[in-house]
């Protein structure tokens, strides 16, 4: 973790998921799947680029829609850690289309908002189900990214059930 993440807060969610952990582990590492239920809700995943492996990149951008019309985001980061169907890693900054970081200020998130966070995903098979917790620090537990993640877990919960019936 970054010595700025250190002594931040952190969003952690755990969810069990009526799904095995290799189905669960495609939704976090497959771009198909990774589009069909990130973000907020309201929110639309048009690219997401994901070499996962240690050391490999991740470019995603994500729109929504506002008062005042559309916005893109993106997103880049490294894989860290990347132990198959048990444990994912990874950084995540805000950028620009060729991922090259933004500022979290230049993007009009609170002081001592970190330019760059990690994301922790850790899955373990518990009677044909699996147990998953997310956790994002840097992202303070009060804070609108928290309430995204939250609803983005309740998607990829209503998409794991379609994908466990085929």
């Amino acid at each position: 973790m970054p010595d700025d993440l250190a002594t931040t807060d952190a969003v952690v969610i755990e969810r069990i998921f009526d799904a095995p952990p290799d189905l669960v582990w495609k939704m976090w590492t497959e771009p198909e799947h990774f589009k069909a239920w990130y973000g907020p809700d309201g929110a639309t995943v048009p690219e997401a680029n994901m070499d996962v492996r240690v050391g490999g990149g991740r470019l995603v951008s994500m729109e929504v829609e506002t008062p005042n019309g559309s916005i893109r985001m993106w997103f880049t980061g490294v894989y860290r850690e990347v132990v198959e169907n048990q444990r994912l890693v990874y950084t995540e900054s805000m950028s620009d289309e060729n991922g090259n970081v933004l500022s979290s200020s230049d993007m009009g998130m609170p002081e001592g908002h970190p330019d760059t966070t990690e994301i922790k995903v850790e899955l373990k098979a518990v009677g044909g189900r699996t147990r998953m917790v997310m956790t994002h620090a840097g992202i303070p537990q009060e804070s609108p990214g928290a309430a995204g993640w939250m609803m983005a877990v309740d998607k990829l919960a209503a998409y794991l059930e379609t994908q466990a019936l085929r």
